[in-house]
């Protein structure tokens, strides 16, 4: 089976036209030539790695954590690749549990970490068995549907999608091995997709998306056939449920490198796809500053290991299709309030069809853009009551975005910096302040009071 995989991806590939793929031979790189040492592996890691090995079974350190050692990083996470079945890596570990249903995945659960362990998958359009028809499935755009057969290593290797990501750590003799030059790319400082780029990306749309996300996260080129059909075929990702766009959209704005994200997805034309709005509204000339003010800020959060909210994300990348939406309704007589409400409804509406964002998620959205009207309206008890709202913290800080993008003028958001850090007397007095230098109230004209004539 190997070697017909191998020879397939030797082969012509059907595309627009017929493209020789690239010629892959697995290197096994000794210890003393590369940085991965085991110190740098969690204990869990270890644990399920030395499990495996000595119950019989073939376990590596694959992926993310491999390509993040050699290049100097600590690994969020640790996936090992095995060729026991998921069944057999679950009796081996009571602490683990089955997820999945077609293609079963283990999670083996140490406290908060969670190593995921995946059986060797293989390739079904290399069987000829009536299985293999029933697991391999596309779809009329070239979109694997369903591809769930088990394999070995080398197939699982070259069925990834990126070179970098086909690196495998062997914990009894400290190997890499590498099967699709994906050291050579590390090196490099590129992002290159395994096989035929058009037919990856056919197979699944993500892969564009992923492409994205190394090559901000890494500050790496994307390999020049790898990004070619990508502007093409960009609008395949409308065929992508909307539910698993959300989530890859999280991963792209929520891993630190949000700013570099947005600017390769606008490069690319990937944006329309998972914001279809707001690319719209901005090709109509409306400013995307708030969005990258908002991402930067993001991004320095994390940088400081603090935690960033996805409804905040949204918010910013919704707003311009927000200011559009709500423009409109009021150039057509409706005001503002009830124009800003049913905004609101439509541009969420329109954005579930893209990417689906959970009621837990677009709830606080809507809340946020509510208080913009209110964080003006300061005077009596009205800024106690927006204080003492569940959702002031993030609204507060989305007007710190939109002072600093440059769409309202300065002040208001000093204000309210300063407010919250007072005390109740010094608040008092803000408030004070702020009504003798406010509109003063026009005094209704009494009609004069009719005397009653004199007898």
């Amino acid at each position: 089976m190997p070697k017909r995989l191998v020879e397939k991806l030797r082969s012509f590939i059907p595309g627009n036209g017929k493209k020789k793929a690239r010629h892959y031979q697995r290197q096994e790189i000794p210890r003393d030539q590369h940085n991965v040492s085991r110190s740098m592996i969690s204990e869990p890691a270890k644990k399920v790695l030395h499990r495996l090995n000595k119950s019989g079974y073939d376990a590596y350190l694959v992926g993310g954590g491999v390509r993040d050692i050699l290049l100097g990083g600590k690994p969020k996470d640790f996936d090992i690749a095995t060729n026991a079945t998921p069944e057999e890596v679950h009796d081996l570990f009571r602490n683990s549990r089955l997820i999945g249903r077609r293609f079963r995945i283990v999670h083996v659960v140490f406290g908060r970490e969670i190593i995921e362990v995946t059986t060797f998958r293989g390739n079904a359009r290399d069987t000829n068995d009536d299985l293999a028809d029933d697991e391999h499935k596309t779809s009329e755009h070239g979109q694997l549907l369903r591809d769930n057969v088990y394999g070995n290593q080398e197939e699982d290797a070259l069925r990834r999608d990126f070179t970098i990501n086909a690196l495998y750590y062997c914990i009894r003799d400290f190997a890499i091995i590498d099967f699709a030059n994906g050291v050579q790319d590390l090196n490099n400082q590129q992002i290159r997709l395994i096989g035929d780029p058009e037919t990856r990306y056919r197979e699944d749309p993500v892969r564009m998306l992923r492409a994205i996300r190394f090559a901000a996260k890494l500050d790496f080129d994307i390999e020049p056939e790898t990004e070619a059909p990508i502007r093409e075929l960009a609008p395949l990702l409308a065929n992508i449920p909307p539910a698993r766009l959300f989530d890859e959209v999280l991963k792209l704005f929520s891993a630190g490198h949000g700013e570099a994200t947005y600017n390769l997805l606008q490069d690319y034309d990937l944006l329309a796809p998972l914001f279809p709005e707001t690319a719209r509204a901005l090709e109509a000339g409306e400013p995307d500053e708030l969005i990258l003010k908002a991402l930067r800020n993001t991004d320095a959060r994390i940088a400081q290991g603090k935690s960033v909210t996805p409804y905040f994300l949204f918010a910013a990348m919704l707003w311009p299709a927000l200011q559009v939406e709500w423009r409109r309704r009021q150039d057509n007589g409706d005001p503002v309030q009830p124009a800003l409400h049913s905004a609101i409804g439509k541009v969420i509406g329109r954005q579930v069809q893209a990417t689906a964002i959970p009621k837990r998620f677009s709830g606080p959205m809507k809340e946020i853009w509510e208080l913009q009207m209110r964080l003006p309206r300061r005077q009596g008890k009205r800024a106690f009551g927006t204080m003492s709202h569940p959702r002031f913290r993030a609204a507060y800080d989305f007007l710190l975005v939109r002072e600093a993008a440059g769409e309202i003028e300065p002040g208001l958001g000093q204000w309210w910096t300063d407010f919250q850090q007072a005390d109740e007397r010094k608040q008092e007095k803000m408030l004070s302040e702020l009504g003798a230098n406010g509109p003063k109230k026009r005094r209704r004209n009494r009609k004069p009071t009719r005397k009653p004539p004199q007898s």
